[in-house]
């Protein structure tokens, strides 16, 4: 999957080096041109290729959250009542 953003950094990395290399070329066109032929489109192109993983990861926590939180104990689930735990005490009359 990742053959296509390493073939085009790639691309773009010989087109930086023969920038630096030309006689009228310097090293701050040759990183300008790495960044915006290479880098930025990458990125931007990974990113949007990966939307849609993490959408389904989102999705699939949530509903283990879910899943996790109608399956834990609750309170009085066993529907006694309510008790406590230290019986109160009376003053005698």
């Amino acid at each position: 999957m990742y053959i296509v953003p390493i073939a085009w950094l790639y691309v773009a990395l010989m087109m930086a080096v023969a920038e630096a290399n030309h006689t009228n070329g310097t090293v701050l066109g040759a990183v300008i041109t790495f960044v915006l032929y290479g880098l930025g489109p990458v990125a931007l192109v990974v990113y949007l290729i990966g939307a849609p993983a993490r959408r389904r990861a989102i999705k699939a926590k949530e509903a283990a959250e879910r899943a996790a939180q109608a399956h834990s104990v609750q309170p009085d689930a066993g529907r006694h009542a309510a008790a406590d735990a230290v019986a109160p005490v009376r003053k005698e009359p």
